[in-house]
């Protein structure tokens, strides 16, 4: 029961702590690509110790939500992220690590995010907030449906289940293969990347996600710039679990075969931060209006996923 706690404990403290080093991979990937040095791959981690160590500014005319959302967004985004296995299946809280409570911690996280810019009054807040709302209606369809094409391959929403099944049974289908592009194109609107989003500009006719925290400053924006990184980390994981378990120990396993898998799950993520670089370098923002058309194939794709699922089944 210890060494199963402590693998637990050890997930928790894995996902919060190389969330800010992923950030910084893919800040010096895309600056190399476009022949620039870059800032540090640690330089997430000098930034949130900066901001920590300011003091916090807050609006006269907000209230008690707007300094509470930002440990609201931390906590359900550090629970969603721990949930999803990195290097071994079946802890003990496995049982909750189930992709609709995934899903539901973060829509719960983008609520409290959304009416706390609109608590703030700010012109940046309600535009921030219209956009993002647009998205989250057409990416969180598209993300249900992804979670239906898994759970009816693989008869479960567990995430440790998932990823046992697809250890044991390598296949090639069609319907995965879609399932995957959906949830790429969800993770790249859900982290407000590009071609959705610009996370390295803040221009008020284009930024989403950065318009929503403007009011924020000291530990509060540190804490949702972390619950950001730790986003993306959740999606890269969550992609890697599903499509390539690979490496992942599930039982108890010794120091040998943990060692191993620690080491495949950071090739999976550097290798995730790198493909995202150079997809940002090589690909522009698209406007505003043309989100939904991209989002709605991740809804088709998925939703083709899950019928092609029904139609193999019945023949």
């Amino acid at each position: 029961m210890m060494s199963a706690l402590a693998a637990q404990l050890g997930q928790m403290l894995l996902v919060l702590a190389i969330a800010p080093a992923l950030t910084g991979v893919v800040r010096k990937a895309k600056a190399r690509l476009q022949r620039r040095v870059g800032p540090s791959i640690f330089q997430p981690y000098r930034d949130l110790r900066r901001l920590f160590g300011k003091e916090v500014v807050v609006a006269d005319s907000t209230s008690w939500l707007f300094r509470a959302a930002p440990y609201v967004i931390f906590a359900a985004t550090w629970v969603a992220a721990a949930l999803v296995p990195t290097f071994q299946t079946g802890l003990v809280f496995s049982w909750a690590g189930d992709l609709i409570a995934i899903v539901a911690l973060l829509g719960a996280a983008r609520f409290v995010q959304a009416v706390a810019a609109l608590d703030a009054g700010t012109s940046f807040g309600g535009i921030g907030v219209s956009r993002e709302i647009m998205i989250a209606s057409l990416a969180e369809p598209a993300m249900i449906m992804v979670v239906f094409t898994v759970a009816l391959v693989a008869g479960s929403t567990q995430l440790s289940t998932i990823a046992a099944f697809m250890v044991g049974h390598r296949s090639l289908r069609v319907s995965l293969a879609m399932a995957l592009v959906a949830l790429v194109i969800v993770a790249l609107a859900e982290n407000a990347r590009i071609p959705v989003d610009n996370p390295s500009t803040h221009l008020e006719v284009t930024m989403v996600h950065e318009a929503m925290v403007l009011e924020y400053s000291g530990r509060h924006l540190a804490m949702i710039e972390w619950a950001a990184s730790l986003k993306l980390l959740l999606y890269i994981s969550m992609v890697a679990c599903i499509f390539l378990p690979f490496g992942l120990v599930t039982q108890e396993g010794g120091v040998l075969a943990h060692a191993l898998s620690l080491a495949a799950y950071f090739a999976k993520v550097i290798a995730a931060a790198l493909l995202l670089a150079t997809l940002e370098a090589v690909i522009a923002k698209m406007r505003v209006f043309r989100v939904p058309n991209l989002l709605g194939i991740a809804l088709m794709l998925g939703l083709l996923g899950t019928l092609l699922l029904f139609i193999s089944e019945s023949l």
